[in-house]
């Protein structure tokens, strides 16, 4: 049994950075630097191309990562890598429909159609036109939104005869859940950016169809849901949410409250793991970006009001989110690669910073996963980075009410500077300016020993925060109270895992004996 010796639990900043570094390394020398789709490293090292998911579904990952990470960090990126991302994204656009299409063969046409990636490409070009501000890549979702409202209607679905007189090859999904309605999210994406009508109104098309999926009770109905497949019920219920914070009542987000709370549960345990598939039951096989879909409904939720969704946030980032990313490559053997090809090369290195199918425990699961060896698909690198993105926006937000510090994460700020009681010895916050500061404070904290230094004030308890009215600026202030110890079960098909948690960190776990591990065994 081997534990990892790089494992990253507190820094979001970093985690992103080094995602972005791997995002623009997968570029495949040989099929004219279209990008990567599979992936493995063990027990075999290699990246792979798919006929399916290729260059109609990486770019719009990617994409979307990479110009958001630039937005929210103001990172310097690869402007090579975007603009190869970018070049696959237009060559998956260029077929007889504008629908993301793919090829049966590296060099081949464009000839295979999969309603899965609808998604990914509105996600390539709503980025390119929020960040880069192509005209391109607007003239191509706008004809686009018309193509998907000529081909496909909410009762009969998709119009395979004109698709085959297209020359097409339709790829079949799961389901509705499974394939177009995944398209919500950068609907809304695109008509907050552009204002274009037409999108949000594909958009509500299609959510009137998911709903009864998601019904008023929240409860999980496999039938209703129609897929088994983890990340697209997961990233429909974050587009539902992306969805209700543009619409003028509370209805929507309250649904998606609902399903949050109640029929999540049966794709998700108390750190945010989620398993590849719901029917799941002798394995921990996880999947990255649906805990990444996980984060960013409960962001919405709160920012919507239910601040106590920051707690589960927070949780799902320092127990599983960030622990799950590939740092150590030490275990990794390049295949042997006598003949040069670009998919052996350097798969350590290309896969450092990556996300992919972890167990709560670590990169290899134990029960029938074992059998299926360890992968980090491209594309979950992209879910996952573009969810913390939305997580270190959220850390610290400012509005007319003053400056909220919403997870707990070291952060400096125009407005605020702060340091985490998990990697300094108290939790530090220094205001820039005199204005209100509010500081979330997790559920397990006793307020009645609870020490607060470097406010002359009162500090006032409101909705889960210290508020602190008038805080000296420069002066910092020190919020002094343990990292509370605590046991917990994990809830999984096959038998709970036992966890014991430091605050909202894990700092040892159920392992069964399995190899490259994130935590110290617990005792």
């Amino acid at each position: 049994m081997t534990k990892l010796r790089d494992v990253n639990t507190t820094d979001i900043a970093g985690a992103i950075r080094l995602g972005c570094r791997t995002m623009s390394s997968v570029f495949n020398a040989d099929d004219d630097h279209i990008p990567f789709f599979g992936s493995q490293v063990w027990p075999e090292a290699r990246l792979s191309w798919s006929a399916h998911h290729s260059e109609s579904h990486i770019p719009g990952r990617h994409l979307n990562a990479l110009l958001n990470a630039e937005d929210a960090l103001g990172l310097t990126l690869d402007e090579e890598a975007v603009e190869r991302h970018a070049r696959a994204a237009f060559l998956s656009y260029s077929g007889p429909i504008a629908v993301p299409l793919s090829r049966e063969a590296p060099g081949g046409p464009l000839v295979n159609f999969c309603p899965h990636n609808v998604r990914e490409g509105f996600h390539a070009l709503y980025a390119l036109v929020a960040y880069r501000n192509s005209e391109r890549a607007r003239e191509l979702a706008e004809r686009s939104i018309d193509a998907i409202f000529d081909l496909w209607d909410v009762e009969h679905g998709w119009d395979l005869e004109r698709l085959q007189k297209m020359g097409l090859q339709y790829q079949p999904c799961q389901s509705f859940i499974h394939g177009l309605a995944r398209t919500i999210g950068p609907l809304v994406k695109y008509f907050r950016t552009t204002g274009y009508g037409p999108a949000l109104e594909l958009a509500l098309v299609l959510a009137e169809k998911a709903l009864p999926a998601y019904p008023v009770d929240g409860s999980f109905d496999p039938e209703k849901m129609g897929t088994t497949h983890g990340h697209s019920i997961t990233s429909v219920l974050s587009s539902l949410a992306q969805l209700a914070e543009v619409l003028p009542g509370r209805g929507l987000m309250e649904r998606v409250g609902a399903f949050y709370d109640r029929g999540l549960w049966a794709v998700r345990d108390e750190l945010g793991w989620s398993p590849e598939s719901s029917i799941q039951e002798d394995t921990d096989h996880g999947e990255g970006n649906n805990t990444g879909d996980i984060l960013e409904t409960g962001l919405i939720l709160a920012a919507g009001g239910e601040s106590g969704r920051y707690q589960d946030v927070e949780r799902i980032l320092r127990g599983h989110l960030l622990p799950a990313q590939l740092c150590d490559i030490s275990f990794i053997e390049e295949s042997p690669n006598p003949e040069g090809i670009d998919g052996l090369r350097d798969v350590a290195d290309r896969h450092r910073g990556s996300f992919g199918f972890p167990a709560p425990y670590g990169h290899k699961s134990t029960g029938a996963g074992r059998g299926r060896g360890i992968s980090f698909n491209m594309d979950i690198v992209g879910g996952v980075i573009a969810s913390l993105c939305e997580a270190w926006r959220a850390g610290v937000r400012k509005d007319e009410r003053g400056v909220f510090v919403n997870l707990l994460f070291d952060r400096e700020r125009d407005a605020v500077e702060v340091e985490s009681p998990y990697t300094h010895e108290v939790l530090q916050v220094t205001a820039k300016r005199e204005e209100a500061l509010w500081v979330r404070l997790p559920e397990w904290v006793d307020r009645d020993r609870l020490e607060v230094e470097g406010y002359d004030g009162e500090v006032r308890f409101c909705e889960g925060y210290a508020f602190l009215a008038r805080p000296t600026a420069g002066r910092p202030i020190r919020f002094a109270f343990p990292l509370v110890e605590q046991e917990i079960d994990l809830s999984h098909a096959a038998r709970p895992i036992r966890t014991r948690l430091r605050g909202d960190a894990v700092a040892a776990m159920e392992n069964f004996g399995a190899d490259l591990t994130f935590f110290e065994p617990i005792g």
